[in-house]
């Protein structure tokens, strides 16, 4: 599977940005989409995530409430919709797929490139 991560760039606080992560090559319906977002200096953290079949979503306490993770099968897209942004969302985010649902970034197979996102104050 190849991902493309797409949607970063620079907005102010309280903004909105929705990212987006497209995927190619074979998707099994039980592979798990998760967003991952990692800031200078410190380790990659689990944001949220949601299975290609079905409607479980799951989200970091940190994001609860602000962000939504969709996804349009027909395109075998991902977004994550941000909400409410705050300087401590900058990051440079990164979507994976995996066989299984994680927090942790190593259980993911394939992974995008990664797309930056800034929020100024």
């Amino acid at each position: 599977v190849q991902l493309q991560a797409s949607g970063g760039g620079l907005v102010q606080a309280g903004g909105s940005l929705r990212l987006s992560c497209a995927a190619s090559g074979r998707i099994f319906n039980n592979n798990v989409m998760g967003w991952f977002r990692q800031a200078p200096g410190k380790e990659r953290e689990f944001v949220g995530s949601i299975y290609w079949s079905g409607s479980s979503t799951s989200y970091a306490d940190s994001v609860k409430g602000r962000f939504t993770i969709s996804r349009d099968n027909a395109k075998n897209t991902v977004y994550l919709q941000m909400n409410s942004l705050k300087p401590e969302d900058t990051a440079v985010y990164y979507c994976a797929t995996g066989r299984r649902f994680s927090t942790s970034a190593g259980t993911y197979d394939s992974w995008g490139q990664g797309t930056q996102v800034t929020v100024s104050s």
